[in-house]
């Protein structure tokens, strides 16, 4: 069990980003108040190649596109979404 001031999200990664790290959900366990820009900066550093996502990658929380400064609630899922190409 998390303490208080901590939350757990679900951070899930699409396609290329699925590709680079090996695995197409992680849980965070991070502080509380932490926002999406800072929960990537995380991500980034606990996951295999990580360093290789972009440091700020399209993210969406809950299915509702975020931006790097909305904070994140404990049982949030956050999404890293790749650049869509279409033609």
């Amino acid at each position: 069990m998390l303490s208080a001031s901590f939350i757990s999200v679900r951070c899930r990664l699409f396609a290329r980003y699925a590709e680079i790290v090996g695995q197409e959900e992680v849980t965070l366990e991070l502080r509380r108040n932490t926002t999406v820009g800072q929960a990537v900066d995380v991500l980034r550093q606990r996951v295999p190649n990580g360093d290789r996502l972009p440091e700020r990658p399209m993210v969406a929380v809950n299915q509702e596109h975020a931006l790097a400064g909305h904070v994140l609630d404990d049982g949030d899922e956050m999404a890293l979404l790749p650049p869509l190409a279409g033609g």
